[in-house]
């Protein structure tokens, strides 16, 4: 692992510049898995999942969160009260992404994955920015916004393969919301695949990662 440079927006509330790139060099990788981290978690630790996917060709990175927390409240929270935080993270993933298709990796190439906040925050930029992404990878997590009201979003995700993951009894993560990420996603055309695990802790585990595996294998084409 090594730390590389990915500019951020001038006052923004997530402000590192320096990210965790794992894997292959940006410059020479064919694909790219960008990977964000939970709750009091670190660049650090979600990286560490690359371990157990592909390394050939595949550029792994991880930005830090303020703070560690890349908003202040639950994700069922009204979106109003997790601003201006949640825009600064959205903008900072959009910040990735962008520079990640500079580095000569195209978007269907470029791969989202998130672990509880971090797959919510994954889900969301997916969810609003519509850009025809590879895949993106919800592991405990869903939309943002408050239990039966999800906002309405415009676009389409022509294919782009999207895995939510979660216990059916996680503490945080309520199973409704679960479904209900999914049916959006689906409407908006992205592959979805949701698997509920019972009686799971708030975790990852072996199935999601021979499905998180198994899709950037394809995706990359190793």
């Amino acid at each position: 692992m090594k730390l590389i440079r990915i500019p951020a927006a001038a006052g923004s509330l997530h402000h590192a510049e320096m990210v965790v790139n794992a894997g292959e060099d940006l410059g020479s990788a064919s694909a790219a898995v960008i990977m964000l981290h939970g709750r009091g978690a670190t660049a650090d630790s979600i990286i560490g999942l690359s371990s157990y996917l592909p390394a050939s060709g595949i550029a792994y990175i991880a930005p830090q969160a303020t703070g560690n927390v890349w908003y202040p409240y639950s994700f069922l929270a009204p979106i109003e009260q997790n601003e201006p935080w949640l825009s600064a993270a959205l903008n900072r993933v959009s910040e990735i992404v962008d520079h990640t298709v500079r580095a000569g990796i195209p978007e269907r190439k470029i791969m989202l994955l998130g672990f509880s906040q971090g797959a919510s925050l994954s889900l969301e930029w997916t969810a609003r920015n519509a850009r025809p992404i590879g895949a993106v990878f919800g592991l405990s997590g869903g939309l943002i916004g408050p239990l039966g009201a999800l906002r309405t979003y415009p676009g389409r995700l022509d294919g782009t393969t999207a895995f939510l993951g979660c216990s059916d009894v996680d503490f945080h993560i309520p199973k409704e919301r679960v479904r209900e990420s999914a049916d959006v996603l689906t409407a908006m055309n992205a592959a979805v695949t949701m698997r509920l695990y019972p009686d799971m802790d708030h975790t990852v585990n072996d199935d999601e990662i021979a499905f998180v595996r198994q899709t950037v294998e394809g995706i990359a084409g190793t």
